[in-house]
């Protein structure tokens, strides 16, 4: 047993990150991410490590591509606007190969939008948001536990294939507070990094990070490069919760904070005598796409709730291939879908309203 502790989401993944080994962190206030600053401000100091309050989220980017050229364990953190002025950095580190951790804080858009939760940067995330054929991997925590373990995973992943890694909590689960355990940190790996830029005390050969290939061959080699390592990541690193699905009438498709309303949902429609089951996935890429080929044949059809337009929606389209129907319920703005809308829309759905 751990260290067990009340504390706000945020503050969580700064405190994560910190025993998880990240001792760099650059970044830039902007609500409702702002306390993972704070927290880095005032403990960071404390370990002998680096915070810095950057002038701009471009300049915030750009010093992680510093670090992790190095080979530190570094991290920025942001919200959704903030995470816009960073896609041009996010690229050029994806084509550096170069490790690191970013965490978006989500809140409702578009343009500078409201200060309240969203889903809404699922494209932006999962299908790159800035130029190139680059992934990164995204994982999206529901609960302030899971928060600060994936955070310490994020740090392994990114080390271990040499790819950012992007936590991409909705508003809620930022702000919110939950009782979390610190436990022991045997699941954080350190990983030699050889190829960083340390310097060469004319012992070796000098190490290049960089993401501009002129010869058009060269420069091809890489991007297939980049996309067997994304393919083994495919192969080996998605993360999927299934609940209730195996007799289900309907199965949900939720993630982050969603996917605990749809939980509640779920004991509702039970006593309704209506069998709703739940996809969540914990890895928004790679996307679990092996869950509902699993289940695809079990419920009469799919429903996917999110705080957007519509967004991951599309990937569960593609996942269930056809072979269901895959309906869709959203809320933006800043607006939370309550379980009676979603049982509502269930019954619809089934014919059962």
């Amino acid at each position: 047993m751990g260290e067990k502790l009340l504390m706000k989401g945020n503050e969580v993944i700064a405190e994560a990150a910190l025993r998880a080994g990240c001792r760099c962190y650059f970044g830039y206030p902007i609500t409702p991410q702002t306390e993972i600053a704070h927290y880095m401000a005032k403990k960071m100091p404390q370990l002998n490590g680096t915070f810095v309050q950057a002038e701009s989220e471009v300049s915030a980017i750009n010093m992680v591509y510093g670090a992790a050229s190095a080979g530190a364990r570094v991290m920025t953190s942001s919200s959704s606007p903030g995470i816009s002025l960073k896609q041009e950095g996010i690229s050029y580190a994806s084509g550096a190969e170069l490790p690191a951790v970013i965490v978006n804080i989500m809140r409702c858009g578009p343009g500078l939008g409201g200060i309240l939760p969203a889903q809404a940067d699922y494209f932006q995330a999962t299908k790159g948001g800035g130029h190139g054929d680059y992934k990164m991997v995204v994982l999206a925590p529901s609960s302030v536990q899971e928060a600060y373990e994936l955070t310490v995973e994020a740090f392994n992943i990114s080390d271990k294939y040499r790819i950012l890694t992007m936590i991409l909590g909705d508003g809620v689960i930022g702000q919110m507070m939950e009782a979390v355990e610190f436990r022991d940190e045997e699941n954080i790996v350190h990983v030699e990094k050889d190829w960083a830029v340390t310097g060469t005390r004319m012992e070796r050969e000098s190490n290049d990070i960089t993401s501009i290939y002129i010869n058009p061959e060269v420069l091809e080699k890489h991007n297939l490069k980049l996309q067997a390592k994304y393919k083994l990541i495919e192969e080996n690193e998605v993360r999927v919760e299934t609940f209730n699905c195996e007799n289900a009438d309907i199965i949900v498709c939720a993630y982050g904070t969603v996917a605990r309303i749809v939980k509640n949902v779920i004991k509702l429609a039970e006593k309704e005598g209506i069998k709703v089951g739940l996809i969540r996935p914990i890895t928004l890429w790679p996307f679990p796409v092996c869950a509902f080929d699993k289940y695809a044949e079990v419920p009469k059809a799919f429903l996917t709730v999110e705080l957007s337009a519509g967004q991951m929606v599309e990937d569960v389209r593609l996942a269930v291939n056809g072979r269901k129907p895959v309906h869709f319920h959203g809320r933006m703005g800043g607006m939370i879908p309550t379980q009676k809308e979603i049982l509502e829309k269930i019954k619809s759905i089934l014919g059962k309203a």
